[in-house]
């Protein structure tokens, strides 16, 4: 029949089970995806840094959050330790939402080749690009019938943004690992990919010099004038998450109301 490739009635993630890892707080992207992903039917489990402990559990437990865990991104023992909870209580999962970035706010203002220093370039990689890596492996082993990966990037990977700087260039290797995690995991069956999400008010803009301006000018020569929302970033997410998103792996999408592919602005933008 026509119709065979339409997906059954009801939610999109019905008995599906996955991970979300980096929940800060209500304004976290991973938060709006989590929150998604439950109203879509999925069960949802919470990977978070023990230090957002009261912000997260009652975010979590507002969606029926049953299985809970921390984690540190630059610890080997502890991400085994983190996965080991996920598996001791399902056994398996169906996705994983990677949203784990770090950089020194030294590292995110004035000139990047003045300030980059060796020891922050390497923890900004290890635990903004090599974290994806680790979790992506560890999950992979708890899909045995396939699944979907998800992380977040932004589109200071691809252009040199004002004080983006470091983080920047661990966005840019943590999109050159997403490919080559697609590609070791296509055969298993796990589709890969990254969200180049818009400026968005986060704990992480928080940490950018001059985060409100990023916002207020991508705003304003974006495609659509309009700010990135959380309805679309989660959106996509559920998209790439769920079975709707078969035969994706490798891309990255941008979410963000058009910013990333416009040139010059007109003359009446300025």
């Amino acid at each position: 029949m026509a119709e065979d490739y339409l997906l059954p009635k009801g939610a999109l993630m019905a008995g599906k089970r996955g991970v979300v890892m980096g929940v800060a707080n209500h304004n976290s992207i991973a938060w709006g995806i989590a929150a998604q992903l439950a109203a879509q039917g999925a069960e949802v489990a919470l990977a978070y840094m023990e230090a957002n402990e009261k912000r997260v559990r009652p975010l979590g437990e507002s969606i029926g959050v049953k299985v809970w865990t921390t984690f540190d991104a630059a610890s080997d023992e502890s991400m085994e330790a983190s996965f080991k909870v996920v598996e001791d209580a399902w056994g398996s999962i169906d996705f994983l939402v990677h949203a784990i970035a770090y950089a020194g706010r030294d590292q995110m203002k004035g000139p990047f080749v003045e300030n980059a220093t060796r020891a922050a370039f390497a923890q900004a990689l290890d635990i903004s690009a090599y974290s994806f890596v680790d979790a992506s492996r560890r999950a992979s082993r708890l899909m045995p019938t396939g699944g979907s990966i998800v992380t977040l990037t932004y589109l200071g990977s691809e252009r040199a943004i004002p004080n983006y700087n470091t983080m920047g260039v661990a966005k840019a290797a943590l999109e050159a690992s997403m490919r080559y995690v697609a590609r070791d995991l296509g055969p298993q069956g796990i589709r890969v990919n990254a969200l180049s999400a818009g400026v968005m008010r986060t704990l992480s803009l928080a940490g950018i010099s001059g985060g409100r301006s990023m916002m207020a000018q991508g705003r304003a020569l974006s495609a659509l004038k309009e700010d990135t929302s959380m309805e679309g970033v989660a959106g996509c997410a559920l998209w790439l998450l769920s079975d709707l998103g078969r035969s994706t792996t490798g891309e990255v999408v941008h979410v963000d109301a058009g910013f990333h592919m416009m040139g010059l602005p007109s003359e009446e933008e300025g």
